[in-house]
């Protein structure tokens, strides 16, 4: 075993690290914000509601993409890069769309010292841009499915912004596929969101609940929109990612043609769906905890921190070093943290910045042939050998997976209601703030009632339909459907 003294409370270092995260409980907001800044992962830029992600943040955002990038191709979508630029006359084509976007567009009208003849539009997204590309390119049945995806930033000008969850510039993915038959694109859109839902639940460990958008909540411009809805600790909704079924609204308006099998032109039929940064702060705020990120094994840049305790002592740090060799070997994202602060301040940076499996390698421990394992999810230690040390650190980390996934569902299954009368939806969410499932008659205007009286939206109509009453939860008239209703971010 290491030395007793890194086994003791905290150290004042240590102490002080963890100090400066304002507790969870006493408010969510800054604890959030706490540890987005204390964990390195974003930071405020010189222009108000842009943010800096920084190197840990971004990390996190690599890892994310190369979980979705690898499921895009293997259902054969292919990457692109569309302008960052539309033209006005283009955005305009397609009034739905325009008018859901007109508040939060951001103009270019000069280039250089010049004014431009047309003010361009940088994207706040792109489908004007990927409907025009596809007009000129599609000619025929043979031509389809076009299958595109784009990672790239957009600009939406908010006007309250939160580093992740809310900001005028931001990371996503956004794809775009055109179909030669609504069919088709009704099920490119589902198994996009199945997709979604497979990063999230077993990469991220966020259970969500799948379903689809009510007509207000949609996507402008589209038919249908689908989603994913997670649960924050806080009892918030957020929307994780969501996937649309455009039908031929777009395709009409744009010209996107196509000459069948039978010899008829016909109009293509389209999807979008996108997943962005925010679920950055979706992880902080499903996992974390007082002491900072708790990142699941399979999303943390870094599975394993290696913490030489007496590192001054002769072997320690070359072990240190030897394990991490092994351990990369084994297919393991491993460090070593060897610098000059005490063992106490390593061990509670390790816990804010979430990594899931501390390994501490000491004299003691050396001479015993084992090094100690400490678990961040749940703050339990073990001890194990070093003859066979890869296989304990690989069953360990999909412990934690799957504990930080079942731990995550039990949050939201203790934390998703019934009711069946307004005041019994409104005083459940006021009381426990989570999801209320009850039934809707399908109005815009009881949706727009309980919005306006408790600031509740309907965040999905679940895919998994359960009947909780007869009758409609705000007017009370015959309903058919369940929803998912909740507060959001």
């Amino acid at each position: 075993m290491a030395g007793n003294f890194h086994r003791k409370a905290k150290t004042m270092a240590e102490k002080k690290l963890v100090e400066q995260i304002t507790p969870m409980s006493e408010d969510f907001a800054q604890w959030y914000t706490d540890i987005v800044k204390k964990a390195e992962l974003a930071d405020h830029s010189s222009v108000k509601g842009f943010m800096v992600i920084r190197p840990a943040g971004y990390a996190i955002w690599e890892m994310l993409m190369q979980a979705l990038d690898s499921r895009f191709k293997a259902s054969g979508v292919q990457n692109c890069a569309m302008p960052m630029l539309i033209p006005e006359s283009l955005l305009s084509r397609e009034s739905e769309h325009v008018e859901g976007f007109a508040p939060e567009v951001a103009w270019v009208t000069m280039g250089g010292k010049k004014r431009l003849e047309e003010k361009l539009c940088v994207r706040p997204t792109s489908e004007v841009l990927f409907c025009d590309y596809y007009s000129k390119i599609v000619k025929s049945y043979r031509d389809l499915p076009q299958l595109l995806n784009q990672w790239v930033s957009v600009i939406r000008w908010e006007k309250t912004t939160r580093p992740f969850l809310r900001t005028r510039e931001f990371l996503w993915q956004e794809g775009h596929t055109v179909h030669a038959t609504a069919e088709e694109a009704e099920e490119r859109t589902i198994l996009m969101l199945n997709i979604y839902k497979d990063v999230a639940e077993n990469e991220m460990a966020i259970p969500v609940v799948s379903g689809r958008k009510t007509d207000k909540e949609k996507f402008a411009g589209a038919i249908a929109t689908y989603t994913i809805e997670g649960l924050m600790h806080d009892g918030q909704a957020l929307q994780c990612g969501t996937s649309h079924n455009f039908g031929d609204g777009f395709a009409k308006a744009f010209g996107v043609q196509f000459l069948d099998k039978d010899n008829q032109r016909k109009t293509v039929h389209q999807t979008s769906w996108g997943f962005t940064t925010r679920m950055i702060g979706a992880l902080i705020m499903v996992h974390g905890d007082d002491s900072g990120l708790k990142l699941p094994p399979r999303i943390a840049p870094t599975q394993i921190m290696i913490v030489p305790v007496q590192q001054q002592k002769e072997g320690v740090l070359d072990k240190a070093f030897s394990l991490r060799e092994r351990l990369i070997k084994a297919g393991f994202r491993v460090k070593v943290d060897d610098s000059d602060r005490s063992p106490g301040y390593k061990f509670a940076d390790c816990e804010m910045r979430g990594i899931p499996l501390r390994l501490e390698i000491g004299p003691r421990d050396i001479e015993a042939g084992q090094a100690v394992l400490v678990r961040r999810d749940t703050g339990e230690k073990l001890t194990a050998p070093l003859d066979g040390l890869e296989k304990e650190c690989g069953e360990l980390l999909e412990r934690i997976q799957s504990d930080m996934l079942e731990r995550a569902r039990r949050f939201m299954k203790d934390r998703t209601t019934d009711a069946k009368s307004l005041e019994e939806l409104v005083s459940s969410i006021d009381r426990c703030p989570g999801f209320v499932r009850a039934m809707w008659c399908g109005c815009r205007e009881c949706e727009d009632k309980l919005k306006e009286y408790s600031g509740i939206s309907a965040r999905c109509i679940p895919f998994e339909q359960e009947k909780i009453s007869d009758h409609c939860v705000v007017c009370g008239k015959p309903a058919s459907k369940m929803v998912y209703w909740g507060r959001a971010y």
